[in-house]
């Protein structure tokens, strides 16, 4: 049985439930800003799911390298290894407000100290990924498919980089993410991310501070859910918020599952201008040919369960094309996954965004403009790092086309 903490109180009982489901009860007297998830308020009966965990705890479960990484660490121990013991493993350090422990413990989130210069600033001969793998995994309650730690970083305590204040000193859980891969499998994804991450910024979009390592192995991300006192923001994707589970993610379309379900829960008075930057999100990854925005690269951060939701800072942001030359949508826009047209883009902005259309044209042009600035600071990377000029000379073709293909309506 698990303990389910949130923002640092307990809230509920998770346990297995028939073969393969769960169920998750909450605790007597759990008030109301306590509940798991903005679609699981606080009530009597217990949530239960038939297969799997419920969608909110399955969004940070590790995927891939790191996840057969703590198999193989911990599958000996635990016998068969399934999602409830990947959880008990990693819950105490997880992204958002969301910790969990075994039903008789007490939470306790310590990190070990990592120094982001050191990631940063050293030329990785396969030692330190494995250091960094081996010392954090189990740490390291953050999705995706490629390696992603959690890591404490000895300097934020004097200075956090996107604020200028000084984190508590009590402090003991992650500072950043950081984000490495494995150079046979998808050359330099970090770097890829990179200027993917620049062009977002460029957009108007909010994106947390980012650097790239000096080889350009590893790319160093600050949380965007920390906050000075170290208390979290609550986070959700859009699996969670569809009641979807990872394996899902591919599973629904932009139109309905994105823009609309974001309506739906963004009870924000500015609604209006996060709903533009999601749209202006969906047409930035079309014309960076990110076939991989699928469900949990959305989603929303709040402060109270019961208050205001707003459109999460853009992460996990690459142009896949240039690894699958035949990549397309992550989801279906118009009833299909082929990369739209600018006069499709231009309707999901008018119908789903209500933008006018001399407003959304005018974005769509703005976006055009921030990856084309983007690809100057590209070719000047290339001149300086020419272990990245194929790939880098790949972005800059599928960039071209996806900027006049699906922003400005006209072949490359």
């Amino acid at each position: 049985m698990i303990k389910v903490w949130t923002d640092a109180a307990e809230a509920g009982l998770l346990d297995r439930q028939g073969e393969r489901g769960s169920t998750f009860a909450y605790l007597p007297d759990t008030s109301a800003a306590r509940a798991v998830s903005v679609t699981m308020p606080v009530r009597l009966p217990s949530w239960s799911w038939a297969f799997g965990l419920p969608p909110i705890f399955d969004m940070n479960l590790p995927e891939g390298f790191l996840r057969e990484r703590l198999r193989l660490a911990f599958a000996k121990a635990t016998g068969a290894f399934d999602d409830f013991d990947l959880l008990s493993i990693v819950g105490r350090s997880q992204v958002g407000r969301i910790r969990y422990t075994g039903d008789k413990e007490q939470l306790q989130e310590d990190v070990p100290f990592q120094s982001v210069d050191e990631i940063l600033g050293r030329r990785r001969d396969g030692d330190l990924f494995r250091y960094l793998v081996e010392k954090f995994a189990a740490v390291s309650g953050i999705s995706g498919v490629q390696p992603k730690i959690l890591v404490r970083d000895e300097n934020a305590f004097a200075e956090m980089e996107h604020t200028g204040r000084r984190l508590s000193q009590s402090y003991r859980g992650a500072t950043h993410i950081v984000k490495l891969w494995e150079p046979n499998e998808y050359p330099q994804l970090a770097a890829n991310e990179y200027f993917c991450l620049t062009a977002a910024r460029r957009c108007g979009l909010e994106v947390p501070p980012y650097r790239l390592a000096e080889d350009g192995m590893a790319l160093v991300i600050d949380r965007f859910d920390l906050r000075m006192d170290g208390t979290y923001r609550g986070f959700e994707d859009f699996c969670a918020l569809n009641a979807r589970r990872t394996d899902e993610k591919y599973r629904g379309t932009y139109e309905t599952q994105v823009m609309k379900r974001f309506a739906q829960f963004a009870n924000s008075t500015r609604v209006n201008e996060d709903m533009e930057k999601l749209f202006i999100l969906i047409a930035l990854n079309c014309g960076l040919r990110n076939g991989d925005a699928h469900l949990k690269n959305f989603g929303i951060v709040y402060d109270d369960v019961q208050g205001e939701a707003r459109l999460a800072p853009v992460y996990d942001l690459v142009t896949t094309s240039v690894y699958l030359p035949k990549d397309s949508l992550a989801l279906t826009l118009n009833g299909s996954t082929r990369w739209p047209t600018a006069k499709e883009l231009r309707r999901l902005g008018e119908t789903r965004g209500g933008g006018s259309p001399a407003k959304i044209r005018q974005i769509l042009e703005r976006i055009a403009e921030a990856i084309q600035e983007t690809a100057g600071e590209v070719r000047s990377y290339i001149k300086d790092h020419p272990q990245f000029a194929e790939i880098g000379q790949r972005m800059l073709q599928e960039w071209e086309s996806g900027v006049n293909a699906s922003l400005r309506g006209f072949s490359a």
